[in-house]
Order: structure tokens, then sequence, then C-alpha cells
């Protein structure tokens, strides 16, 4: 996965569950593929572990796969309160939803006469899952039933130069991301990849896209899944990523899991044929960088990228 964005506010339950979705698939998010094994998968629960049913199902499950979430549980702000727990400073809710019934008194256009009708609205409430709240019973964090065993192919080598980029990393959930806006990459945790060398694979990849930051290269990042310019920081990372591969000797066989993002790709290299010679130059800046944060060239091996991407682009 590539980067990013909060989730929109201030609109109706529906709509606001349907733009994530959207977003989701736009941006080539499938459940399959992916060079880290699974993890158990809970059906959503209340605070009292009556599982939730219909949408919110799918719903909380995408959001604990977005945000990292590892617990089942779900809450509002008082039911924690009331476990005499604390939601987390700084900590945003979700939403739950549900159908309100009422009876309504209408009248017959024809003959007047008056009739009760039901009728349902969709109405949503705050909630937290357990992860976001302090001080909780262990029932709300139970234990992975997956034995974490080291996977093979750790080089003290490569952990060095990884640990030498000062980029803010954090091991949390299923799923590799980078963060604009929080500057920040997000990886499974090592055990969870069949292999060490698709782990420091796809760390290679969102480092790519964290030389985009502001305060780095700045190449734009704020453009939502699915357009021309999110398809080319995706395409320019997979080449970093491929280019710091031949220099480290990492497997590309995990490019594969970006799969979907080839339709945009297509039509982004149809529309300008410029498009793979600047994406190529910007990546060969991205790698430049890492290698020289990492230790692996000096500074004027990465100046020298910069200038050939000046010159592509």
């Amino acid at each position: 996965m590539a980067y990013r964005k909060g989730q929109s506010g201030g609109v109706s339950p529906a709509t606001r569950i349907t733009e994530e979705i959207i977003a989701r698939l736009e941006s080539g998010t499938k459940p399959w593929i992916k060079p880290w094994r699974g993890v158990p998968v809970s059906r959503p629960l209340r605070a009292c572990g009556v599982p939730y049913r219909g949408m919110n199902v799918f719903w909380l499950w995408m959001v604990a796969d977005m945000c990292g979430y590892a617990s089942p549980f779900w809450m509002t702000y008082n039911q924690a309160r009331e476990l005499g727990a604390q939601v987390r400073k700084g900590e945003k809710s979700t939403i739950a939803i549900f159908y309100k019934s009422y009876t309504k008194e209408v009248e017959a256009p024809d003959t007047g006469e008056k009739t009760d009708e039901s009728r349902r609205v969709l109405k949503a409430y705050p909630v937290f899952n357990a992860d976001q709240v302090e001080g909780l019973p262990e029932r709300f964090h139970p234990a992975a039933t997956l034995e974490v065993v080291e996977p093979e192919g750790r080089q003290a080598e490569l952990d060095s130069f990884f640990a030498n980029i000062p980029a803010v990393l954090r091991h949390q959930g299923d799923e590799a991301y980078y963060e604009p806006v929080a500057d920040r990459v997000t990886m499974p945790r090592a055990h969870l990849f069949s292999g060490f060398d698709h782990y420091y694979a796809t760390l290679a990849h969102e480092l790519s896209h964290w030389t985009g930051h502001a305060s780095r290269l700045d190449r734009n990042l704020k453009n939502r899944f699915g357009s021309a310019a999110y398809a080319a920081e995706e395409l320019i990372a997979e080449l970093s990523s491929a280019m710091l591969g031949a220099e480290l000797g990492l497997p590309v066989t995990h490019l594969d899991s970006h799969a979907s993002y080839i339709e945009h790709w297509l039509k982004l290299l149809k529309q300008d044929d410029r498009a793979i010679l600047t994406a190529a130059a910007k990546a060969e800046e991205a790698s430049r960088l890492l290698l020289n944060l990492g230790g692996r060239i000096s500074a004027d091996d990465t100046d020298e990228a910069s200038a050939d991407a000046a010159l592509a682009a």
C-alpha cells in the first residue's frame, strides 16, 4: 500500500461508508497477495461480547485494517468509562450504524384515510476500538493464535542500513503504508512475513514514498486514490524499490502484490509518453537518497541523481 488520507466527516453515515469503500477500491487495495502471512480474523464485537451484524461487520473490519487495530472489540466512550478505562487522548472515533424504527401517520391522497406506516432511518454513533482505550481488562485484548516465529533471511547489514534512515517507523497491524501528514511509515511486524527479504523489500517501497515528503524531495503526495498523480507516485515508489533491490539484493517478486495499479499506470503512460522517464528519474532520486542515508553511497551521488531528476521532470 502507499499512503493514507483521513476519513471524511460531516456527511451521512451511508455516504461516509460508501466514500471510504470507493477510496479503497480506487486505491487497488484487495484482500489477497500480500507478502506477509494472515492474522486471525474475528467478527467485530460490542463491549458486551455480542457480535456486530450486517454492514457493521465489513465496515469495522475495514477500519481495523486501515488503522492497524488487533482487538475485535468496539465500544462507546461511556462504555469504556463504565469499564474503568479511558480512551487515550487524541484518539479519533469511527462510527457504527443502526436502523431506528418509528411509526408515522400518513393520509391517503384519494380517500383521506389515515393509517400508521412503519419506517426506518439510518443512524450512527461513535465507537472506539479497544486498542484505543487504556485500562481495559485483558479479555478485550485476546492473544494472537498464531505462533510468533521470526522468518528466515534476517541480515545484520540490512538491519543496520534501514536503521540509519531517520524515518518514523512503527510496527502495527497487518498492512504496510506511508502517511504524508504524520510523516510516518507503518509496517506489519517481521514475523508476519514469509521471509525477511520480503519484509525488507516492502519497507523499501514505503520508505520510497517517505522520500517524497515536502521536507525531503517534495513530491506531490496529496492526491486521492485513483488519480493520475497518485498512480505516478506509486510508479515512482515501485521503481525506486526495484532500484534499491538491485543495490541491496532484495527480491522484486513482491511487486506482483501491486498489480492492481497496472490499469492506472497504463492510462498514465498512454496519456504522457514522458511519464515513465520522469518516474524513473524521480525513482533514481528517491533510491539515491535512501542509499545515502543508509550509508551505501556518498552525498555527491545523491546530488547527481537530483540533477538527473530535474532534467527529466
